[in-house]
């Protein structure tokens, strides 16, 4: 019997408040409407990487009176997504801790296994998918996705906002993800040995005032305030001073009324 493999990935993003609020924004319709022909009433889901549970408890509403588990690996946040479900009066919904690598279920659990932004941050995503595919029933789906933080696009082109993508790139490579698995998803699942997979794109895109402050907001904040910041300066990729330069950029974008920004992803419904 041979040892399981040694991983070493570490989440770039962190939980800082200034993470966990921009995470909350996100719901089945602005972050996972490719998945929303597959929601059916009774359908049971796992939402892996379900984080503060926000897109989670949306699919919840969406297949009542269909079991939905999300699980994430942080039990604080686990604690966050149970509150926001105890506050909405679901009863269909539980949230636990959990392993993408090793999913506490048997085989054949869920109809549906969803991943929303999770396989960027593994060092084996198809490992990850694998485990997926082992807890899917036979007809059921495995969806996921992925930013493509390269193909990113925004104006004004700060130069301060150019750094933060040389150096988001940095850190989530030397945290062993990828930041722009978005556009290998297709790839990855066949590598998992899928063979039916749809592979689809959508994009978010920031650009009045409200979106403004919440995208540019977040990040003048997690620049210097969440673990982004220490996990920059220990990769070599990053000083001090320029995550503060990075976090003035963000800043100035926020009250430009001309400022836009657009995040394309990936995703790909596979079947079982």
């Amino acid at each position: 019997m041979t040892d399981a493999p040694q991983r070493t990935e570490r989440y770039t993003h962190g939980h800082h408040d200034s993470v966990l609020r921009a995470h909350a924004w996100r719901t089945v319709e602005n972050s996972a409407s490719y998945l929303v022909p597959h929601l059916r009433p009774g359908c049971s889901v796992l939402d892996v990487g379900s984080g503060p549970g926000t897109i989670t408890v949306d699919i919840a509403r969406r297949v009542a009176p269909g079991r939905v588990v999300g699980i994430d690996a942080v039990a604080d946040v686990v604690g966050q997504a149970t509150a926001l479900a105890d506050s909405e009066g679901l009863r269909n919904v539980e949230f636990a801790t959990g392993d993408a690598y090793a999913l506490d279920f048997p085989d054949d659990s869920f109809d549906i296994v969803h991943a929303h932004q999770v396989l960027q941050h593994l060092g084996d995503p198809v490992a990850a998918l694998r485990e997926m595919r082992r807890v899917t029933r036979p007809g059921g789906i495995v969806a996921a996705r992925d930013v493509i933080y390269v193909a990113a696009a925004w104006y004004p082109l700060l130069p301060g906002l150019a750094e933060w993508m040389r150096i988001y790139q940095g850190v989530a490579h030397a945290n062993g993800g990828d930041p722009n698995a978005g556009r290998a998803l297709k790839a990855l699942a066949h590598e998992a040995g899928f063979s039916d997979v749809t592979s689809t794109a959508s994009i978010w895109c920031f650009s009045d005032r409200a979106d403004r402050e919440w995208w540019g907001g977040a990040w003048a904040e997690r620049a210097v305030a969440s673990s982004f910041a220490p996990q920059s300066i220990e990769a070599g990729v990053a000083t001090r001073e320029d995550l503060e330069a990075v976090s003035a950029a963000w800043t100035e974008w926020v009250g430009d009324d001309d400022a836009w920004f657009s995040m394309p992803h990936g995703e790909i419904i596979a079947r079982v």
